[in-house]
């Protein structure tokens, strides 16, 4: 009887650990902006290397748009996403790009352009990489550059 109930009690401390580690996980990114250093330098440098392969025909290597296709740097970019989620544009990519080829780029791809996209317009790198769960990157407000 007494291992019984020991195990049961043990069960429920396990279960109580991991809800208050996965409330945690999500607190982590809860009530950031991009100016919070919420990507690395080396995130930042793949996502280059994958804009240039994916992006940069339409959207230009300097990222100013060109055609129909919008800038992803400096006023334009900053009025479209002003306060908007870095989820939403996560998903925009991940989504809706290559015009050429919508959804073929993977979470990983579409995490490290964002963060391409982020460094571009001056947000600050961090520790982290950027992660690929959309909400988790729904919790981050894209915010102008300090």
């Amino acid at each position: 009887m007494k291992a019984t109930l020991f195990s049961v009690l043990f069960g429920c401390g396990l279960a109580a650990l991991a809800v208050s580690a996965a409330a945690q996980g999500g607190a982590t990114t809860a009530g950031k902006t991009t100016n919070d250093g919420i990507f690395t330098d080396a995130q930042s440098k793949r996502g280059a290397e994958a804009y240039q392969m994916a992006c940069a025909a339409c959207h230009d290597a300097q990222l100013v748009g060109s055609g129909t296709a919008p800038a992803l740097t400096g006023a334009d970019f900053n009025a479209n996403w002003k306060d908007e989620t870095v989820g939403s544009l996560f998903e925009r990519i991940r989504l809706t790009m290559p015009g050429d080829n919508p959804g073929s780029l993977s979470r990983q791809q579409s995490a490290d352009i964002v963060s391409f996209i982020l460094g571009f317009n001056k947000a600050p790198a961090g520790q982290s990489e950027l992660p690929t769960d959309t909400d988790a990157l729904k919790a981050i407000k894209i915010a102008a550059a300090k």
